[in-house]
């Protein structure tokens, strides 16, 4: 089954509510590597802890200034999902349990902190922002130390990988501590990686990404316990995440996995038209990376097409072109029909019945939701006959000229109705200009016109207000990514705090970020840059 192409991405945006924390090393490392003795040392609360918690939670505005009156804790998923009895750290399958207890393992060499989201640390983590300056914060987020109360779990799962049952799969790399933050840490230490997945391993710089979701669970997190036959389990922790995430299903209702697939099957229509309106292509959309709260975890080797193509992927390992951004959303079809065989021995028959229909409905959400957010892009308000031919025409056109797919709407955001009707693109709509060299652009651009001369109550102003508030005007292009790892290779970090600052707010315009060529032509030495950004 084909999907048309579409696009904005949910995950970019910072979460309200965390209740996972996720570590993991943004290069190559050992799976559950063992733990010295002695290596590992935990922050423990100061002796008058009770008094400042309880301060703290008179006064809610108040931000923690020490990591000694904040803790995280795992207790609400161990205290009802069990954890494999076996202590030890090292590669083996694991049965009746959903999680393992994995402590990190610290680098040998300095670690410096690079960047840390003030945003995230305050707003959601009642964290003052001095605390990264901290030597204990700088520890705990490079795996030296453990918060007090946490207890770091891998997290078990299986899934499709490129269309093929890749049976137990599970947190390897990755440690699940707490609530915690988009922090970003670096050191001397040498990793193995293989940057392109051909065989030529070389050694870089040792580093930690710290993420943060709602939850970590995932399509593979259910299929793995389906496919073992361990449906108590499977029952015991659909009922956990729908209690935690899913308010709007009753856990006491007998078709609430019904109403729970209902809900998963329409948020993914709507994550994946979010990715496709600008650009983004997900790397491994394999099923144990798909989240079951439609929120963008675990995309591997990612990217935002530069040129318009649907054929676009960023993952060089994917031969077979899979998971290329025209094919996410047949992928998403895929990918639930998966979830739906793991909630299938937990369904009576009319359940069953339901719930078939329930996912022959995603095409129709999917395109919906791709509609939608195109027609924002273009500016159109209400409904008209032929506002999907209007946007398949565009689409015809970037791809024949090989236009720049966030330029080309960004521009059209910003260019005035009347230099339009003149055919009068100004050199600084570069991208404009290389769509407007098709022979059917004019014909394209009166069908707009005639179009927007329709939207109700309007102005020119207003449309161009409108549609730069859904058009970025920056995203992470690869070579923007390159550019800044070549600078932090050399110690040199300065790209990389920009670059952070100007995807804070990527439909501000940023002084800084046009003045490195945020917003200008893919530079030439990039053309053939055969890198992907990383997760």
């Amino acid at each position: 089954m084909g999907f048309p192409f579409c696009g904005q991405i949910r995950s970019l945006q910072f979460p309200h509510l965390l209740f996972l924390g996720l570590t993991r090393h943004a290069v190559v490392c050992c799976l559950l590597q063992p733990v010295l003795d002695g290596s590992i040392n935990l922050l423990h609360p100061s002796s008058n802890e009770s008094s400042h918690v309880q301060g703290y939670c008179e006064t809610e505005a108040t931000l923690a200034s020490s990591l000694d009156f904040w803790t995280v804790s795992s207790d609400n998923l161990i205290a009802v999902l069990p954890v494999d009895p076996v202590k030890e750290n090292y590669v083996r399958k694991v049965k009746n349990c959903i999680f393992s207890i994995a402590f990190p393992t610290p680098f040998k060499s300095r670690v410096r902190l690079v960047a840390v989201s003030k945003e995230v640390l305050e707003d959601i983590l009642d964290l003052d922002s001095s605390v990264s300056k901290t030597d204990d914060f700088i520890q705990l987020v490079s795996g030296k130390k453990i918060a007090f109360g946490s207890i770091p779990l891998a997290h078990r799962y299986g899934g499709y990988q490129f269309g093929i049952w890749a049976d137990q799969l599970g947190d390897g790399r990755a440690h699940l501590i707490g609530i915690y933050t988009n922090s970003l840490v670096v050191s001397d230490d040498e990793v193995w990686r293989d940057q392109f997945y051909n065989g030529n391993i070389t050694k870089e710089r040792g580093a930690i990404v710290l993420r943060a979701a709602k939850s970590w669970f995932r399509i593979g997190s259910l299929e793995i316990l389906a496919h073992y036959g361990e449906l108590e389990l499977l029952r015991t922790l659909l009922d956990f995440v729908i209690r935690e995430h899913f308010p709007s299903v009753d856990v006491k209702e007998p078709n609430r996995y019904v109403d729970f697939l209902s809900i998963v099957v329409s948020e993914t229509a709507q994550l994946i038209a979010l990715w496709m309106s600008v650009g983004f292509a997900h790397g491994v959309c394999n099923t144990d990376n798909f989240s079951l709260l439609s929120i963008t975890i675990d995309y591997g080797p990612f990217g935002f097409m530069e040129n318009y193509n649907p054929d676009f992927v960023p993952n060089t390992s994917d031969d077979e072109r899979r998971y290329k951004i025209g094919n996410q959303a047949s992928i998403g079809m895929f990918n639930l029909n998966k979830l739906l065989q793991a909630l299938n021995p937990l369904l009576d028959a009319r359940q069953k019945q339901l719930a078939a229909q329930i996912l022959e409905g995603y095409p129709v959400l999917y395109y919906t939701r791709f509609q939608k957010l195109f027609k924002a892009k273009l500016g159109l308000l209400g409904e008209r006959e032929g506002d999907d031919d209007l946007i398949a025409f565009l689409l015809h056109l970037m791809e024949k000229t090989e236009a720049d797919f966030t330029m080309t709407f960004r521009q059209l955001s910003e260019i005035t109705q009347s230099q339009l009707l003149e055919l009068n693109i100004p050199q600084q709509f570069w991208a404009l200009k290389t769509v407007s060299k098709h022979k059917l652009f004019p014909a394209w651009v009166s069908q707009y016109l005639l179009r927007l001369e329709s939207n109700m109550n309007d102005s020119d102003s207003e449309r161009r207000k409108r549609m730069t508030t859904v058009n970025p005007r920056y995203v992470l292009k690869n070579w923007m990514a390159e550019s800044a790892v070549q600078k932090a290779e050399k110690n040199d970090f300065s790209e990389v705090h920009l670059l952070q600052q100007v995807l804070r707010h990527p439909f501000q315009k940023h002084p800084a970020a046009e003045k490195a060529g945020y917003a200008s032509p893919t530079p030439s030495w990039a053309k053939d840059l055969r890198v992907s950004c990383s997760s």
